[in-house]
């Protein structure tokens, strides 16, 4: 595979495990060096290892997304480590179940910090790092419940994901002088474990049926999107919002 990555350096959230973990070793296939984090400690840190042994170059830091002393201290690492942040794939979420009725205001903050709060940290506190890069990239990990009221319920996650989708654009207008380009990418059913047992067959089943393409999506599939974001193959795209999703956005 070509460096195409190979002079950057990447910060990805949530990378332990699902779309975080397949973004985190696509960048790095691409020559990438980069900073894994989560809170999950030993899967993250089982990523950075299998980086390596592909031969790329990884670190782990402890990072709860909803602090922004731990942004800033998850910053300070990549810049003391490579003295430099080209890359940075707001990744890390959660989500809720069931109506809005069943839900709890205790709840619902709880999806917001992490899905919402956790990207608007990010970027505020990357930001000098990404306009002293000269190749500045931003890609915030929404949702189709992002752009689309989906099959009804889980109004945090819905309300926290089109929060993201609307503030990448703002962003990416606010930051475009500075050369940083923020976009966001807007995954369908994907097979992680956000959606439970992969043998739930049944649970999955109307989820391939409103897909057009008719099956779950790969976490491998969006982290190519990201790296094509991530790289200069995208160098006029910002403001932008991709829909990796099967075709489900398109009905």
């Amino acid at each position: 595979m070509a460096a195409r990555l190979g002079d950057r350096v990447a910060l990805v959230t949530g990378a332990a495990s699902g779309i975080g973990r397949a973004t985190a070793l696509r960048l790095a296939d691409e020559g990438a060096a980069v900073a894994v984090t989560d809170v999950q400690d030993e899967a993250g840190a089982e990523v950075v290892a299998e980086v390596r042994e592909r031969g790329g170059r990884a670190v782990f830091v402890h990072h709860d997304v909803t602090g922004e002393a731990a942004w800033t201290a998850a910053i300070e690492a990549v810049l003391a480590t490579w003295g430099r942040l080209d890359v940075l794939v707001n990744n890390a979420g959660i989500g809720d179940r069931g109506s809005i009725e069943d839900s709890t205001a205790e709840g619902y903050e709880r999806v917001v910090a992490v899905t919402q709060t956790g990207v608007f940290l990010g970027m505020k506190t990357a930001s000098a790092a990404l306009k002293a890069s000269g190749h500045g990239s931003v890609i915030n990990v929404s949702s189709i419940y992002g752009v689309s009221g989906g099959l009804g319920g889980n109004p945090a996650y819905h309300a926290a994901k089109g929060a993201v989708r609307t503030l990448t654009k703002n962003v990416a207008l606010d930051w475009a002088e500075s050369g940083v380009r923020v976009n966001s990418v807007h995954p369908g059913f994907v097979d992680t474990p956000i959606l439970g047992d992969p043998d739930a067959t049944e649970q999955r089943r109307p989820l391939v049926a409103v897909t057009p393409l008719g099956r779950l999506g790969r976490p491998e599939e969006i982290a190519a999107a990201i790296a094509f974001l991530a790289s200069d193959d995208a160098s006029f795209i910002t403001g932008s919002e991709l829909h990796v999703d099967g075709g489900y956005l398109a009905r």
